[in-house]
């Protein structure tokens, strides 16, 4: 059942409150930057409108949250943006977070047999379902001429999956950053990750009707957004040390991982064709609960608006 409260009015019918929706994860930096330097509540004084932020842990929880009103705009992976879109929630994409091939990948316990994609016929393979990793998987056994009937599948949380690996209980997991980067420093091996395969799209949503009533404040968090990739690249040191209480990982390797993404929120037809991918893994693997049409789903009409 979709609820459709929308974000609190005014008297004289604009919004009280833009409410935003993030996860606590190096994928969306940006946004990060954007908070801890208040650049939404300065440039939005004016207008009265306040600004809520949200944190969840992954993106089925944060889904949970817009489909029962509680949101406006968020940043999340494509899968599940994609997934909440087939459930019935109005919403679009209105803009790229990160892009990161490295950031995603598939990994063996240091003491394994594993080796190569070929070898994980019969071993124990943990994933999140309906993840980006989750994908990352399917393509990299289709490429070793396997499928997911060769392997055991754990569907795990992400957290769960670090436990689990660490412990022994799998020889294998697909995941992310920064769970990755957890896993790889205590010495396991990458067999292989998203270069050339994946480029690990996460994107940027709102819902439909706050943003065609309030293109204002989308346009005034896509400027936002793009300061904060600014301002990466410019101080990528004093970035990592803003955020790194946002993104729970340490500075010095927080600079590192500034590499490994593309904060551009531009959406580009090479990002359009990974969503169409995307979408029909999903839908084809029973994962989402319908068909969706990614080029109505994306709205690149705000970046255009302020120049992006």
């Amino acid at each position: 059942m979709l609820f459709t409260a929308g974000c609190k009015k005014q008297e004289r019918g604009g919004p009280s409150e833009l409410r935003i929706a993030t996860q606590p994860a190096p994928l969306f930096c940006p946004i990060f930057v954007a908070k801890q330097m208040h650049w939404l509540e300065n440039d939005l004084k004016a207008k009265a409108v306040t600004i809520k932020w949200s944190s969840f842990v992954a993106g089925p929880p944060e889904n949970e949250s817009f489909l029962a009103g509680q949101q406006d705009v968020g940043v999340l992976g494509d899968t599940p943006a994609i997934i909440a879109r087939s459930a019935g929630l109005r919403s679009r994409i209105i803009a790229t977070s990160a892009t990161g091939p490295r950031a995603l990948a598939l990994i063996a316990r240091k003491d394994s047999t594993i080796n190569s994609a070929t070898d994980l016929r019969g071993h124990k393979v943990a994933v999140t379902k309906g993840s980006y990793a989750h994908h990352l998987l399917y393509i990299i056994l289709k490429n070793a001429g396997l499928t997911p009937a060769d392997i055991t599948i754990i569907h795990l949380p992400p957290a769960d999956l670090v436990l689990a690996f660490n412990k022994g209980d799998v020889d294998a997991a697909a995941t992310w950053e920064p769970f990755l980067g957890r896993i790889e420093l205590d010495g396991a091996r990458r067999i292989a990750d998203g270069t050339g395969i994946k480029q690990g799209v996460l994107v940027v949503i709102a819902m439909d009707e706050f943003a065609k009533e309030h293109p204002d404040l989308i346009e005034e968090v896509l400027r936002a957004y793009q300061r904060g990739y600014d301002f990466i690249k410019q101080y990528p040191q004093k970035a990592a040390e803003l955020i790194t209480s946002e993104v729970k990982v340490p500075p010095e390797q927080l600079e590192k991982l500034f590499a490994v993404f593309d904060f551009n929120p531009a959406i580009t037809p090479g990002i359009i064709q990974e969503l169409k991918v995307t979408e029909g893994f999903l839908r084809n693997n029973e994962i989402s609960k319908g068909q969706v049409d990614i080029d109505t789903f994306i709205d690149a009409s705000y970046l255009a608006k302020i120049g992006l």
